[in-house]
């Protein structure tokens, strides 16, 4: 806080009024502290309102310069994040989404000359995501994880409010549920034959246990990749899935075991994977040979999904329940098994039947054979 007070001259008639008058032109000092240091000097001022004036400014300024340091940078929030999600044990592939996510923020804010999280305002943020050339569900799943970011950064009080919640989210459209016919799967594992011939039978043998594993335990393709030797006791399969982190329990067929034992492997511990690159880069490699497998099978729109829409699907029309698949899928919650698969749930097919039948059975036009009403059959028969 600084003070101005008066230093009176020894001629100065107001001098016994104390250092505090200020109708008089002696010189206007300063005391106090600014910015943490002593100070003690002359304003060389004589008028009281512009010393006060210029005391309001340098205070202002301080004021200021600490606030600004005590903001925290955009670049330096991320790096927490990161830090505290790695602490929280994300798996690799969402981190891997933040810091692509990170980058390309601190791209855009030197590029518009930004540094602090509060100038990170919703106009600001509409502008970052309209540079997005991503589609219309990755732009959401981005827009999910900088709500996350900005969230975190408001719980620790270092912005008033999170502005992403306030950006509207992306329509996306209905991806539909594609399950391989049974005709198709004989046709992929049939053209594992001519795939053999250009890539190696060892190769095709590796194939062909990926792609029967991804057939009849629904597994996704990244923990396919990753499943360990060990992880297949007596024909039973238990892991806990990448993506959620909920155990699967699965009893695999007997062949798919003899397709797994008769296959080269990668490594000691792993089926399919040396374990040396990353999980990304072997996913990349397998949906590689998968698209080569598809293509020679003729099979449009293949890719290692529908695998597992193939063995819920087939599931649901057996009779089993939803809440079973659910659980052998590893979803975290039934409605996620809901939305994608519940128009493939037998009771449900047959109830809806039933209602269908039930609703025709007093139709006059289906009760006549399509002739209608007695009445309607006179007409007709005046007009023919």
């Amino acid at each position: 806080m600084l003070t101005i007070y008066r230093r009176h001259r020894k001629s100065c008639k107001q001098r016994a009024k104390g250092r505090k008058y200020r109708h008089c032109q002696c010189p206007i000092w300063v005391d106090g502290t600014l910015g943490g240091k002593e100070l003690r000097e002359s304003l060389k001022l004589r008028d009281w309102q512009r010393a006060q004036d210029l005391i309001r400014q340098w205070e202002a300024e301080e004021r200021r310069i600490v606030t600004q340091e005590k903001e925290v940078t955009i670049k330096e929030a991320h790096g927490k994040f990161i830090a505290d999600a790695e602490a929280r044990k994300l798996n690799v592939a969402t981190l891997y989404k933040y810091r692509l996510l990170f980058r390309q923020l601190d791209i855009f804010t030197e590029a518009h000359n930004l540094r602090y999280l509060k100038q990170l305002d919703l106009d600001t943020l509409a502008i970052f995501r309209a540079a997005w050339k991503d589609g219309p569900r990755s732009s959401l799943k981005k827009l999910e994880r900088l709500r996350a970011f900005l969230r975190f950064t408001e719980r620790r009080k270092w912005i008033d409010h999170n502005p992403a919640t306030e950006l509207k989210a992306p329509k996306v459209p209905n991806k539909p549920t594609m399950p391989f016919t049974r005709e198709e799967m004989i046709r992929i594992l049939t053209a594992l034959g001519p795939y053999g011939k250009s890539a190696g039978i060892r190769n095709a043998q590796r194939l062909r246990a990926f792609v029967l594993l991804l057939r009849y335990s629904g597994l996704r393709i990244g923990d396919a990749v990753q499943l360990e030797v060990n992880r297949i006791v007596d024909s039973k399969l238990l892991l806990h899935t990448e993506k959620t982190g909920v155990p699967v329990y699965c009893v695999l067929p007997e062949m798919v075991v003899k397709a797994l034992d008769a296959a080269p492997r990668s490594s000691a511990r792993y089926f399919f994977w040396t374990g040396k690159s990353t999980v990304r880069s072997a996913k990349g490699k397998w949906q590689r040979r998968l698209q080569r497998l598809f293509e020679l099978a003729k099979v449009p729109a293949g890719h290692a999904h529908r695998l597992r829409d193939t063995f819920a699907v087939e599931l649901l029309l057996a009779g089993v329940p939803l809440d079973r698949v659910s659980v052998l899928l590893g979803h975290s919650s039934i409605r996620i098994t809901e939305r994608h698969y519940a128009p493939w749930t037998r009771s449900r097919q047959e109830q809806i039947e039933a209602d269908l039948k039930a609703a025709w059975s007093n139709d006059p036009v289906v009760l006549t054979d399509g002739k209608g009403t007695p009445e309607l059959q006179r007409k007709m028969s005046r007009i023919n």
